[in-house]
């Protein structure tokens, strides 16, 4: 062992009369691991949030959205098929979109209606997020009762809507809303919006007010005959083998299919979102980082009171031919332990922490403000390496201005009134 590492261990070990130094020691390594700790979850739970939001969004909507300039797609069928055929898709299906008010007795909102086809779950996972009916039961029609105070019943084309908007419309399944298009029919008083009734066969919670409170779903051959598109759709929504390629993956299918084709991906449709859950990681992790240099600080007070309590065995040492970085050494790896352990134990602290909180969830959040009901979390070992190393360098840096006044310190001076 060199002889700066065994000293600079020894010093560790403090004497009886240096408690003080010994108390603040202790105090710096706490405030390390404290540093360390807090840093290490909160972006474990800031990553879990992200994360957790994309796959909620990337659950209701494609990785690559096909529109056209004409405002709908015509002989869709050949489209899919070309698409179908770049190495990177792994399946398309056409969709009809379109904004309508919804009505049901007394109750009136407006609403997004997306028309899908059975391929479409290939794509967009409606049945993973559906509370009450099936996907498939889009396609078949349900029979209601004519209204209230009349007998018989009626079958009407299915609807799947959001909780939110049935807690709005106070509908349940299997009861009955009124759809206005604002496509207008030639009638006796002129052109009227027109108005077609629907069956409430299924509810979504996705877990995104926003989301729950004004999407509705119908099958792509009743959205066509609702919006009066004949054969034509609204665009073609992908998904791909690997959701992080869609930028250059929707690239190739531009490219293959030219124009009037245009092209948008999930990082572009939601970058505004992301591009700020990017900057507020960015941002609590330098705020936290303030945290490990408070603990920096005292450090640097801990090894410049050591530096004046040694200053007859830095004499000595001096005398016995220790160099001027030999000296210094003795300090930077004094202040270096305490970095490591510090580090060391905030890490596994924070491991530790970031496991209960994902196994057992005992921190609960509003759904409504929030859209989860618990923290998430996820762990990557590279973050934990860059708090690591974040660490480390602060606290390296706060060894060097004590290192170097007990480098400069004259053995002579050092020594002449002891």
């Amino acid at each position: 062992m060199r002889y700066e590492l065994f000293i600079g261990l020894r010093y560790l070990r403090a004497k009886r009369k240096e408690a003080f130094i010994s108390m603040i020691t202790i105090i710096s390594t706490l405030g390390l691991i404290i540093g360390v700790m807090t840093l290490n979850i909160v972006l474990a739970v800031f990553t879990g949030f992200e994360e957790d939001l994309r796959d909620r969004i990337l659950g209701f909507n494609p990785h690559v959205v096909v529109l056209s300039f004409s405002g709908e797609v015509l002989n869709y069928p050949a489209v899919v098929q070309r698409i179908e055929a770049i190495p990177d898709v792994e399946a398309a299906a056409p969709f009809v979109y379109g904004q309508v008010m919804v009505a049901a007795a007394d109750n009136v909102t407006g609403a997004v209606v997306r028309g899908v086809s059975p391929s479409a779950e290939k794509v967009v996972e409606l049945q993973r997020y559906l509370v009450e009916g099936q996907a498939s039961d889009l396609s078949a029609r349900r029979s209601v009762p004519i209204g209230p105070g009349q007998d018989g019943t009626i079958e009407l084309p299915g609807l799947i809507v959001g909780t939110e908007l049935a807690r709005q419309l106070k509908v349940k399944v299997g009861d009955a809303v009124n759809l206005v298009s604002p496509v207008t029919t030639a009638g006796t008083a002129g052109m009227a919006p027109r108005l077609t009734r629907f069956a409430v066969v299924g509810l979504f919670d996705s877990g995104m007010a926003e989301y729950d409170a004004s999407l509705a779903y119908m099958d792509m051959g009743t959205a066509q005959r609702f919006f009066q598109m004949g054969e034509n759709i609204t665009g073609i929504e992908v998904r791909l083998h690997d959701m992080f390629e869609a930028k250059s993956a929707g690239a190739r299918i531009g490219k293959t299919l030219g124009f009037p084709f245009v092209v948008r991906d999930w990082m572009e449709i939601n970058r505004n979102l992301f591009a700020a859950l990017r900057v507020g990681k960015a941002v609590y992790f330098i705020v936290l980082l303030l945290i490990v240099l408070v603990a920096a600080f005292n450090i640097v007070s801990m090894l410049i009171m050591i530096v004046m309590e040694k200053r007859k065995d830095i004499g000595v040492l001096k005398s016995m031919g220790a160099t001027r970085t030999g000296v210094g050494r003795i300090f930077v790896y004094k202040g270096m332990m305490i970095g490591l352990v510090g580090t060391l134990l905030g890490n596994l602290g924070a491991l530790g922490a970031c496991l209960l909180l994902k196994q057992y969830r005992f921190i609960e959040l509003p759904r409504d403000v929030y859209s989860i009901d618990t923290v998430q979390v996820r762990l990557y070992p590279e973050y934990f390496l860059a708090v690591t190393a974040a660490s480390l360098l602060i606290c390296w840096l706060s060894t060097l201005y004590p290192a170097r006044q007990a480098a400069r310190l004259a053995p002579v001076d050092a020594i002449r009134y002891e």
